[in-house]
């Protein structure tokens, strides 16, 4: 009998089985080093014990996205090894700051099932959710994968779609306990700007860009035990090429926003994504915003703001991001939507 794991395929997910996920992870300020070290990400309250605890908290907390990143990782042995496509996010909530310190575990309970036309390939949505040691959630968020099958002849589940909200409700946003604005330095966190500065329809465009590194995504792979056989076996795709993961270009958006968001200091809610494109070594990101929606939060002087993050790489200077029969460009490689938490 065979001792290693060759990763599930679509005909071995069951609806309603909870996956609970291998390896636990502690983080602590070698993750936060790293993650600055990898992308250019500033952000004074995850930059800052004293800036964070002029706003309420005992220390700076780790990155959203470390938290993201770290809790994604777990699961990719289990859900994603043999995935064809991570194909999107929904109701994603951070419900609490990750600390320096803290350990993660992960599970994920299988909420749908559906197999694609050609008998090859299957979707599967779940239910991830991140705790730390005390088995507090700090994240949880939908994604749902098109998976390939071992047998194309093995008999098809009946098919279940999850219903899924199309955004998370403001009143549903977490604000980390203690955290205020009342203090707020805007000269040290970079720029003036607060909630009321910006309007629904408006474009930010980040301006700077980023050339993504073989090297860099790599390490960046590795630094989240994501171990899908796409992102590190250049014998795994037909033309050779390593497949950037799509947290990396996650997080050079996000960072790459800092310009023009620089006061969009927590990530709070992720309303829906997609990877629409692939993304490789060479490549240049760039990264826009567009504003959604402003929103009050139930602490005063904390607003959240919804956004819709693009990341592309070159391409025309517009910011169309489909054609006319709603698919995305090519040069299009992340359409996120989120909410962030900033001053009022």
């Amino acid at each position: 009998m065979s001792k290693t794991d060759p990763g599930r395929f679509f005909e071995d997910y069951r609806l309603g089985e909870v996956i609970r996920h291998a390896v636990p992870r502690t983080v602590g300020q070698g993750e936060r080093a790293l993650y600055h070290a990898l992308y250019p990400a500033r952000g004074a309250l995850h930059s800052s014990d004293t800036f964070a605890q002029s706003c309420g908290l005992p220390v700076a907390p780790l990155d959203d996205l470390i938290a993201f990143h770290t809790v994604f990782g777990k699961t990719v042995p289990d859900i994603s090894l043999n995935a064809v496509a991570n194909l999107g996010y929904a109701e994603g909530r951070f419900l609490a700051p990750v600390w320096p310190g803290d350990t993660l575990t992960s599970d994920s309970e299988v909420i749908g099932l559906k197999q694609n036309s050609s008998g090859k390939t299957g979707v599967v949505w779940v239910r991830t959710t991140g705790r730390n040691q005390q088995g507090r959630p700090v994240l949880s968020y939908v994604r749902w994968v098109m998976v390939r099958k071992r047998d194309p002849e093995a008999p098809a589940p009946e098919p279940v779609v999850p219903d899924l909200a199309e955004s998370v409700t403001p009143d549903h946003l977490t604000v980390p306990e203690g955290l205020r604005f009342d203090g707020y330095d805007f000269d040290r966190a970079g720029e003036p700007h607060r909630l009321g500065d910006y309007a629904p329809g408006e474009i930010i465009d980040h301006v700077d860009a980023v050339t993504v590194e073989e090297a860099e995504h790599m390490m960046a792979t590795r630094l989240w035990q994501n171990t899908a056989r796409v992102h590190f076996d250049a014998t795994h795709r037909e033309d050779g090429r390593r497949l950037i993961y799509g947290g990396h270009v996650i997080s050079l958006a996000r960072a790459l926003s800092f310009n023009g968001l620089a006061n969009a200091q927590m990530i709070v809610g992720l309303n829906g994504g997609a990877h629409a494109n692939p993304c490789f070594a060479g490549d240049t990101v760039r990264a826009w915003s567009e504003v959604l929606d402003c929103a009050e939060t139930n602490v005063p002087g904390v607003g959240a703001l919804r956004l819709r993050l693009v990341a592309a790489k070159d391409g025309p200077g517009d910011y169309a991001l489909k054609d006319d029969k709603g698919k995305y460009l090519p040069h299009i490689l992340l359409d996120l939507d989120l909410w962030v938490l900033m001053p009022v």
